[in-house]
């Protein structure tokens, strides 16, 4: 099987063997509550973060002119071309009356091993602790990962933002799956003060994540606005899933989950209801056998011949 695609937005489920993903273009609520009860071992979410702006990210391109508005080494001038502009309104009236109802999808759909990690900003993360709490439980909080970054702009009226939160929450506090000598380790700040064999081995990350975001002129970068780097979702498949295990990202955005699921050997269901992130994922899974596309055709945005197919993953 190379790839299928519907124009249904009905759930084929449980995947079949041959397919190791199924990307929706789609209302995420219409297309949780078809799934199974605890049919879902990890959730990974970045929904909008309510800021009240159009999200928009803008490719440039560089070229030698003479007439050029940007000037490079040697005084050298260079012209900004325009290939490419990705946009989202990221305005809600009510945030949480927004999430909850996919928030308790959520809860329904986890196993009883499985994680959900909700990745938010400042602005919100507070209010949605409070409703993950109701649902979850408190008891079922686990860690608040700062994800910290050094980029953007510095306002000069107070201390720069520059970090988001991602709390994470899991169904079953004595069962949850954490795998802690699958996750990468760091190098020591100081290594001279462990010794040689400590420091060539590394530590365990802490609950504060240092990782740049996804540089502009990185192979990874997609264009999509609020695309987050590959490391960090890598981590957290890594950490709360074992292979085979099927990931669910309902606010898919440029695929990062299902990026991260297929290099870890797991499977994926990737949803999102903006045609502009469908049409940056078909690029992205572009030659990657066995995805299933429901309510998109990714062709037109696709140019390689299909891989060969994966092994097929064990549960």
């Amino acid at each position: 099987m190379s790839q299928s695609v519907s124009s249904s937005a009905s759930c084929r489920f449980p995947l079949p063997a041959e397919v190791v993903g199924q990307i929706y273009l789609a209302d995420n609520l219409a297309v949780l509550r078809e799934l199974p009860d605890a049919s879902i071992d990890l959730i990974y979410i970045d929904p909008p973060f309510n800021t009240g702006k159009v999200q928009q990210r803008t490719q440039l391109r560089t070229v030698r002119s003479e007439e050029g508005d940007r000037v490079g080494f040697q005084g050298r001038r260079y012209q900004s071309i325009v290939i490419g502009s990705r946009r989202f309104q990221d305005t809600f009236d009510d945030y949480l009356a927004f999430l909850e109802p996919r928030l308790i999808e959520a809860h329904r759909l986890l196993a009883p091993h499985g994680s959900l990690y909700f990745h938010g900003d400042y602005r919100e993360v507070h209010y949605c602790k409070v409703l993950l709490d109701a649902i979850f439980g408190r008891d079922c909080f686990l860690n608040e990962i700062i994800w910290a970054y050094d980029y953007g702009g510095r306002p000069k009226d107070r201390w720069p933002a520059k970090h988001d939160n991602i709390l994470l929450y899991v169904k079953n506090p004595s069962q949850h799956v954490f795998n802690v000598e699958e996750i990468e380790r760091i190098p020591y700040m100081a290594p001279e003060l462990v010794g040689p064999d400590k420091a060539a081995r590394g530590k365990l990350p802490t609950d504060t994540w240092w990782h740049t975001i996804v540089p502009t002129t990185s192979k990874e970068k997609t264009g999509y606005p609020t695309q987050k780097p590959l490391g960090i979702l890598r981590r957290i498949v890594q950490a709360s899933s074992r292979p085979g295990a099927l990931v669910l990202d309902f606010f898919a955005g440029s695929g990062t989950t299902g990026r991260a699921a297929l290099e870890l050997g797991r499977r994926f269901l990737l949803i999102d209801n903006n045609p502009e992130a469908l049409e940056v994922m078909a690029r992205r899974f572009d030659g990657i056998r066995g995805i299933e596309w429901i309510g998109f055709d990714p062709s037109p945005f696709q140019k390689r011949q299909q891989a060969p197919k994966p092994k097929t993953l064990r549960k």
